[in-house]
């Protein structure tokens, strides 16, 4: 399978200019503790429906010690529910679901190229194909440097609250 073609050029990319740090995510994220995948967001392109952010993986999260003992390295399960992440940070930053709380609905397409250990940058590069208010497609690379470690479509749903439901 030959691989997809960047969504934004990597070299433009400016680390130190953060949009949203991880204080600032919290604000329109409800992950918390070991769930919350994202680092900061440094680029928000609403005309093209494209957002960059990042995750410095380090030693002490809480899969390093099992995932493997003697080679760690970050799960692929999250590194798509930080491709999701994105997504919902994106959809929420825009105001796009009326500050209803977006949850995943479906990953899709997804390949790793790439393992991601502990010390490495995860930055994830997202580009929306259909952004509505109760549905969200999301086409998310992520990348270690200029190296593509995985690619996935995200796909995050309005959740009814416990009284709706």
């Amino acid at each position: 399978m030959p691989l997809p073609e960047p969504h934004y050029d990597l070299d433009r990319i400016d680390y130190t200019r953060v949009i949203a740090d991880r204080d600032a995510i919290r604000g329109y994220l409800p992950h918390r503790y070991e769930l919350e995948m994202l680092t900061a967001v440094v680029y928000v392109d609403p005309e093209r429906q494209i957002v960059v952010g990042y995750k410095d993986v380090t030693p002490d999260e809480f899969w390093v010690r099992g995932h493997f003992p003697e080679r760690p390295l970050l799960p692929g399960v999250l590194m798509c529910e930080a491709a999701a992440q994105l997504a919902a940070f994106y959809a929420a930053w825009q105001k796009i679901n009326d500050g209803k709380l977006m949850g995943l609905g479906g990953i899709e397409n997804t390949r790793f190229r790439r393992s991601v250990v502990p010390g490495e940058r995860l930055t994830l590069v997202g580009k929306g194909s259909r952004v509505r208010p109760r549905l969200t497609m999301f086409n998310v690379q992520g990348y270690v440097g200029t190296d593509l470690a995985f690619h996935t479509d995200v796909m995050g749903v309005v959740l009814e609250r416990a009284e709706e439901a």
